[in-house]
C-alpha cells in the first residue's frame, strides 16, 4: 500500500468520522431533550424497549449514543436492567439504517448535501434549522468520507497480498470477527467498520465471507463504548454494559454455528455486495433480537450471575408526594418529609464531596451527578406541589408554612451545587496530584463537620417546629464565619512560609468558601423554622 493510497484512505475515514459525529450531534440537538424522555418514558415493556430503542439510535444515527444513554439512565436508577437489554436490542437495529443508506449508490449526493447542510446551519433563524442542517451535512460528509475511501483503496483491487490476505480472513472466519472487533474498539464506531466494508466492496475488493466476519465482528467491538461509560459506574449500570456484551457475543456465536445457511440468505437478497454486506448488518441484529426478546428475564439473570452484589438504588423520583393528599391536612407533612429527603441527599452530597478531597479518592462521588438530578427534580416536583396547596382558601400559618418550604427548597438546592462545586475540586486535586498539609486537612474536616452538624440541626428544628433550637443556631451563624477567617488566615501563613504550596492554596480556599456559603444556607433553614426568614447573599 502506497503512501498516498493510506493517506487518502485515513482520510476518508477521517471525514467519515467527523461527518458521523456532526450528523449524531445535530440530529440529537435538533430533537432537544425530547430522546432523553422518550427513552425514559417508553421502554417498560421489553418489547416497547426495543421499538424505542431502534426508533431513538435512527434519529441520531449512533447506537454509541443510545447505549451510554441507557447506562446513563440505568446509573441514576431511570431504567431497570431489563429495560436497558430491550433498548439496546433496539439500538442495534437502528445502527443499521446507516449501512442501508449507504451501500446504495448516493455518494454524488455528498455535495449538494454539505452545500444545504451548511446553508442552514449558518443562515437559518430558527436554533431547530441550525441543528437540522448540521445533521444534513454531517451525512454529505459522511458519503464524502466514504467516497474518498472507496477511490482510495481502488487499486488494491489488483495488489494480490492484500486480496488474499482477505481471502484468508474469510475462511478463517473468527480471525476475521477479531480483527472487526478489534479495528471498531480502535475508532469507537461500528458504523464506520460497515461502511469501510462496504467502501472495499463497492471496488470489488471484499467478498461476501469477509464482509460478513468483518461487520459482525464489528458488533461485538461496539461495545467498549458502552463499557467505557460503565467504568465508576454502579452495579446495574455496570451489568447493562456487560448485558450488551453478551447480547452481541451470543449473534456472533451464532453466526459461526450457522454462517454456511447464514451467508446463503444474505446472497440471495441482492446481487450487490454492497447492499447484501448492509443486509447481513439488520438481519444479524433482527435474528439475535427476535431469538433473544423472550429470553430476556433469564438472559438478565444470567448477567446478574455473572456480576454478583446488591446495590441500593437511587429513588429518583418523589416518595412523599401524593396527589391524592392535596389540598388534605397532611399533604404539607408529606411535603415536608420530602424536603427532609432532599436535604438529606444534599448534605450527604457534601459529606461525599469532602471525603473524595481529603482522601483523594473519588469513587464516593461516582453517583454524584446523578443525585445533584435528583435534588434538582425534587426541588421542582415539591415547588409544584406546594404551590398546589395555595389554590383556594387556607389558613394562615398553612400559607407562611409553604412560604417557608419553599424558600428552604432552594437553600437545599444550593446546597448541592455546592457539593459539585466541591466535587470538582477534589477532582482537581486527584488529576494534578496536589498535595495537601496535615494542617489543612485538619481544618477542612473540623469544618466540613461543623457545617453537617449545623445543618442536619436546622433541618431537624424546621420539621420538628422547634423554635428555640432554630434561634440557637442563628446566634451560632458568625462561628463558621470566624471559623473560615481564621482558616484563611492561617493558610496564607502556611503558603508564605512555604509550608503549602500554591495549587493547595488555591483549592483549600476554595473548598472553605464553598462550606462557609453552605453554612449561610443552614442558617436561612433555621431562620425558616424560627419565623424569622431574611435571606442573606446567595452565593
Amino acid at each position: 500500500m502506497s503512501l498516498s493510497m493510506a493517506l487518502g484512505l485515513l482520510g476518508g475515514l477521517g471525514i467519515f468520522l467527523i461527518g458521523m459525529q456532526q450528523m449524531a450531534e445535530g440530529l440529537q440537538k435538533a430533537a432537544g431533550d425530547r430522546l432523553r424522555r422518550i427513552l425514559e418514558l417508553f421502554t417498560s415493556h421489553p418489547a416497547l424497549a426495543v421499538v424505542t430503542g431502534a426508533l431513538v439510535t435512527t434519529l441520531v444515527q449512533s447506537s454509541s449514543t443510545t447505549t451510554v444513554m441507557t447506562v446513563g439512565f440505568v446509573n441514576s436508577g431511570l431504567m431497570t436492567l431489563q429495560q436497558a437489554v430491550g433498548t439496546i436490542m433496539g439500538a442495534n437495529i437502528g445502527t443499521t439504517v446507516t449501512a442501508q443508506l449507504v451501500s446504495f449508490d448516493i455518494y454524488q449526493l455528498a455535495f449538494p448535501l454539505i452545500a444545504v447542510g451548511a446553508g442552514l446551519n449558518f443562515f437559518a433563524r430558527k436554533r431547530i434549522y441550525r441543528h437540522a442542517g448540521s445533521g444534513i451535512l454531517g451525512f454529505g460528509l459522511l458519503l464524502m468520507g466514504l467516497s474518498t475511501m472507496s477511490e482510495a483503496v481502488y487499486p488494491l483491487r489488483s495488489y494480490e497480498p492484500f486480496l488474499n490476505a482477505l481471502v484468508y480472513l474469510g475462511n478463517n472466519p473468527l480471525l476475521g470477527l477479531v480483527a472487526g472487533a478489534a479495528f471498531t474498539m480502535a475508532i469507537q464506531s461500528s458504523s464506520a467498520t460497515t461502511g469501510l466494508v462496504i467502501a472495499f466492496a463497492k471496488q470489488g475488493i471484499i467478498t461476501l465471507p469477509t464482509g460478513l466476519v468483518l461487520i459482525i465482528g464489528a458488533n461485538v467491538g461496539t461495545c467498549i463504548t458502552a463499557a467505557l461509560a460503565a467504568i465508576g459506574a454502579n452495579l446495574p449500570a455496570r451489568r447493562t454494559a456487560a448485558a450488551h456484551f453478551l447480547f452481541n457475543m451470543f449473534g456472533a456465536v451464532l453466526f459461526l454455528l450457522l454462517r454456511g445457511p447464514f451467508t446463503a440468505l444474505v446472497a440471495s437478497t441482492s446481487p450487490a455486495v454492497t447492499r447484501q454486506i448492509a443486509n447481513a448488518h439488520t438481519l444479524f441484529n433482527v435474528a439475535n433480537t427476535i431469538i433473544l426478546l423472550p429470553l430476556i428475564g433469564p438472559f438478565v439473570r444470567v448477567v446478574k450471575v455473572m456480576l454478583p452484589g446488591t446495590e441500593e438504588e437511587i429513588e429518583v423520583r418523589p416518595k412523599y408526594l401524593d396527589p391524592r393528599m392535596s389540598h388534605s391536612p397532611g399533604a404539607v407533612l408529606a411535603a415536608e418529609r420530602e424536603v427532609l429527603r432532599m436535604a438529606d441527599v444534599a448534605i450527604g452530597m457534601v459529606e461525599d464531596a469532602v471525603n473524595a478531597f481529603l482522601e483523594g479518592d473519588l469513587k464516593s462521588i461516582t453517583s454524584l451527578p446523578q443525585r445533584e438530578e435528583l435534588v434538582n427534580d425534587l426541588e421542582k416536583a415539591i415547588t409544584n406541589y406546594l404551590t398546589e396547596q395555595t389554590q383556594g382558601s387556607i389558613d394562615q400559618s398553612i400559607s407562611r408554612k409553604i412560604t417557608d418550604l419553599m424558600h428552604v427548597i432552594n437553600d437545599i438546592e444550593r446546597v448541592a451545587d455546592h457539593a459539585v462545586n466541591i466535587s470538582e475540586l477534589a477532582e482537581a486535586r486527584v488529576d494534578h496530584d496536589v498535595a495537601l498539609s496535615e494542617q489543612a486537612a485538619q481544618d477542612v474536616s473540623l469544618m466540613r463537620d461543623s457545617v453537617v452538624q449545623i445543618f442536619r440541626e436546622a433541618v431537624a428544628a424546621l420539621t420538628a417546629g422547634d423554635v428555640a433550637k432554630a434561634k440557637d443556631l442563628i446566634a451560632q451563624d458568625d462561628i463558621i464565619d470566624e471559623m473560615e477567617k481564621r482558616f484563611r488566615v492561617d493558610h496564607i501563613r502556611r503558603l508564605n512560609e512555604g509550608i503549602c504550596k500554591t495549587e493547595a492554596g488555591i483549592l483549600f480556599l476554595d473548598l472553605i468558601s464553598n462550606l462557609e456559603r453552605i453554612a449561610d444556607h443552614a442558617n436561612n433553614i433555621a431562620e425558616a423554622a424560627a419565623g424569622t426568614l431574611y435571606p442573606k447573599e446567595q452565593g
